[in-house]
């Protein structure tokens, strides 16, 4: 009896410690995306169905070159956080989006559509050993969210994804005859840097929660890292604006937190939320921006 308990308990000690490795190298892959990056963004659609409208007109083949810095903003033992600062010269920089990994997380807002997301929840045996990304707009205010399992095989790192998103900013205005875009994502490490490859299937979601899928699309961007100098304009940035932005994010954690379904204005005064923030000093009082996010959630 006494070599059986003994037997049990060193085969847990042992799943544990697998366990325990494991993570360790989702946290090294996740950390791995920090850094100095020149970036490609190429986007195509790759299907439209039979049944499409004579006149429609795809979304023209775009790449795209930047240079972005990825800082890393938090870092706890499940929870890593990361903003990326887009370089556009020494003298712009645009705060990006935002990327959130979190571990066996089991509270999601899954977006919906038209500016609405649907909190819910999953039970904690469904997502054991996973990692939640969540996506952020560069308002911080929520993209797309959803949890997976990071794989290492094979001398490949890698995480995988299908989740709802709203339009791509590079759509707002040239396309309103779809209103979810469908994204299946795959955050891949390299010796080079890391490419975030992207499956997307443009939907027309009804009221009555009906799609109709209006075009697939490929996506495929590689991030290439070179030297962190190359990003000082972009680090300096954050030295001076980084206390702003944690009040926002602070005040949209108060706003998550309310665990329940999210809808958003799209303009408050003829402004969107992210002209708003992007207009403030970097010393502006936490109770303005906070009176300006809240102006946007609809109670």
């Amino acid at each position: 009896m006494r070599n059986g308990i003994l037997s049990s308990i060193t085969l847990l000690l042992a799943i544990a410690s697998s366990a325990q490795n494991k993570k360790q190298e989702d946290v090294k892959a996740i950390k791995a995306m920090c850094g100095c990056y020149e970036v490609t963004f190429n986007f195509a659609e790759t299907f439209t169905p039979e049944s499409k409208a004579a006149d429609y007109k795809p979304s023209p083949t775009k790449t795209e070159q930047g240079l972005e810095w990825v800082e890393l903003i938090e870092d706890t033992p499940n929870k890593i956080s990361m903003q990326h600062l887009l370089v556009v010269s020494d003298s712009m920089i645009v705060k990006h989006w935002r990327q959130d990994w979190e571990y066996e997380n089991t509270k999601f807002y899954q977006f919906y559509k038209d500016n609405t997301w649907k909190f819910k929840t999953l039970p904690a045996a469904q997502v054991k050993g996973q990692w939640t990304q969540r996506v952020f707009q560069v308002d911080d205010s929520p993209r797309y969210e959803g949890t997976a399992t990071w794989v290492h095989v094979d001398g490949r790192d890698f995480w995988t994804n299908t989740t709802d998103a709203p339009l791509p900013r590079r759509e707002h205005t040239i396309r309103n005859d779809y209103n979810v875009l469908t994204r299946t994502n795959t955050h891949e490490i390299t010796k080079e840097g890391w490419i975030h490859d992207q499956d997307n299937i443009k939907i027309k979601r009804g009221d009555d929660g009906k799609d109709v899928v209006v075009a697939k699309e490929k996506g495929y961007d590689v991030y290439k890292k070179v030297a962190d100098s190359k990003c000082a304009a972009a680090q300096k940035y954050w030295a001076e604006y980084k206390p702003m932005w944690k009040n926002v994010r602070d005040k949209w954690a108060v706003v998550y937190g309310l665990n329940k379904d999210l809808k958003l204005q799209s303009k408050v005064d003829g402004q969107s939320l992210f002209s708003k923030l992007f207009d403030k000093k970097a010393n502006t009082p936490k109770a303005d921006t906070d009176a300006i996010i809240d102006s946007f959630v609809i109670k």
